[in-house]
């Protein structure tokens, strides 16, 4: 008779579950991320010398905010690409996830703020014309979003998505 070798409960665990990752290195992640992204869209409108005072601190909140929410599902996107890969596979699915990640929902948090504004040209009741109006509202909001908003990562959001999945690659082994 052969040896079967026993599983462990965390081998046992369906992949997914086994991608998540802790909710406190998480939390402190995405704040991390969440100040990074924040000064990277700080430095990049200085740099501009662009806007007020009172747009830039929305400016920063936005970016912060989407880099925030970003993070976890970032994280464990590249946990669930990586699977028992080594550190460059580690290394790129963290580039890849973080970056998608962090700029699609920035985006879209920025997407749902045009969207308001817009909402009193909208039509008030359900309709097709509503619909129309609110889906194309959105792609041009994230079109805006990809032509102006994603200079701001740049340089100092990108230095600091290679930390990030340096780090990431440096934990996988």
């Amino acid at each position: 008779m052969t040896d079967v070798p026993r599983q462990t409960s965390d081998q046992a665990a369906p992949r997914p579950a086994r991608a998540l990752p802790a909710l406190g290195r998480v939390m402190v992640g995405a704040t991390l991320w969440a100040v990074l992204m924040g000064l990277s869209a700080w430095y990049g409108v200085s740099a501009l010398d662009w806007e007020t005072r009172g747009r830039i601190t929305s400016i920063i909140l936005l970016f912060a905010a989407g880099a925030f929410f970003a993070f976890p599902l970032g994280i464990l996107v590249a946990r669930l690409l990586t699977g028992r890969g080594g550190r460059e596979v580690a290394f790129a699915a963290a580039f890849l996830s973080l970056a998608v990640a962090t700029i699609g929902i920035t985006s879209l948090i920025f997407a749902f703020d045009y969207r308001t504004y817009y909402a009193e040209w909208h039509d008030d009741e359900l309709s097709i014309r509503l619909v129309f109006e609110v889906v194309f509202t959105t792609l041009s909001a994230v079109y805006q979003f990809a032509v102006l908003g994603v200079r701001l990562y740049f340089p100092v959001g990108f230095l600091g998505l290679f930390v990030a999945s340096w780090w990431f690659a440096r934990q996988r082994n």
